[in-house]
């Protein structure tokens, strides 16, 4: 076992916060003794060390730019700092391989006290992938998970292709701004059938923002849907219904068969990779996606993704 991928490991099982930084550089590195550090540091914290699932509740907050996603995020962090819970955000930039200078973009617009150490921002690059989130994306929000109280993914842009956000969290939280139109724009291209809560922001311009709350739940009503939450919250001060936000969160993660739950999603991360490094060709040589499916069943639940993986090339070769 690499020890330097198995420390940090380690410090992450015992909820040691301060070795996140060095452990996302290793996630994130690409360099062939770093990809088996990392291996050793995922499976320091996989379910099968743990005991059972990360105690971290991972939420998705998604929604177009200019929604408010990073103020309202800013207002989140306060809260729950308020509360005693660490908290970390992963904030994904789909443009920063091409644009480079972007990179920090999120983090610079997200307010938090640089000097709490309970507190993590990180911007990460999609690398170009469908769904809006890499593979760094997922596995780091697995690691900080085992500790951090709620690890946030943040993603930029909302798309067909970005609902792939609900097999990596625990909670999606959709941003709307009212008045924007992006109702319409959703029903179309099927991502209201993805949030757990919905969040009008500006509630501070009044009427406007009611009525996309009610847009919203309407919506929710034609498509035969009433277990989402739709909330308005306003972040700026005195900031309102960010407590309510917290809170309705907090219920979804309760209420969730948390076990099930994330080995459903540690199963489509692995289908997931293995399409995108074998294509449809690969899933040929398994005998289809319900061959894959049916293999994958029959994994040890505790498994990461990266064994779940291993299990498909294994079978493909």
């Amino acid at each position: 076992m690499n020890a330097e991928g198995a420390a940090l490991g380690l410090r992450l099982r015992e909820r040691d916060v301060t070795a996140a930084p060095a452990a996302l550089n290793l996630l994130e590195s690409t360099a062939p003794a770093d990809l088996e550090q990392a291996a050793e540091l995922l499976q320091a914290v996989s379910p099968a060390a743990l005991g059972g699932e990360a105690p971290g509740h991972v939420i998705g907050v998604t929604g177009p730019p200019g929604a408010g996603k990073s103020t309202l995020l800013s207002a989140l962090l306060h809260a729950w700092r308020a509360s005693g819970r660490t908290a970390a955000v992963l904030a994904v930039d789909p443009s920063s391989r091409r644009s480079g200078g972007s990179l920090l973009g999120d983090r610079a617009r997200i307010e938090f006290d640089p000097a709490d150490r309970g507190t993590l921002i990180r911007s990460m690059a999609a690398e170009q992938r469908l769904g809006g989130l890499a593979r760094a994306t997922r596995i780091s929000a697995e690691a900080l998970a085992a500790a951090f109280d709620v690890v946030v993914i943040e993603t930029v842009g909302v798309g067909q292709s970005e609902t792939d956000v609900a097999d990596v969290v625990d909670t999606v939280a959709l941003v709307v701004q009212p008045g924007s139109g992006d109702v319409l724009q959703f029903l179309k291209s099927g991502i209201m059938e993805t949030p757990d809560v919905l969040v009008v922001t500006k509630a501070d311009l009044g009427q406007i923002a009611m009525r996309a709350r009610r847009d919203l739940g309407a919506a929710l009503r034609s498509l035969g849907s009433s277990r989402a939450r739709v909330l308005a919250v306003s972040a700026l001060a005195p900031a309102s219904g960010i407590d309510e936000l917290a809170l309705a969160l907090d219920e979804h993660r309760e209420g969730l068969d948390i076990g099930g739950h994330r080995v459903r999603a540690r199963r489509a991360g692995a289908l997931n990779d293995f399409l995108v490094e074998h294509g449809e060709r690969g899933m040929r040589a398994l005998g289809g996606r319900r061959a894959a499916e049916t293999l994958l069943a029959e994994q040890d639940p505790g498994a990461d993704v990266q064994a779940l993986m291993a299990a498909l090339e294994r079978r493909m070769a």
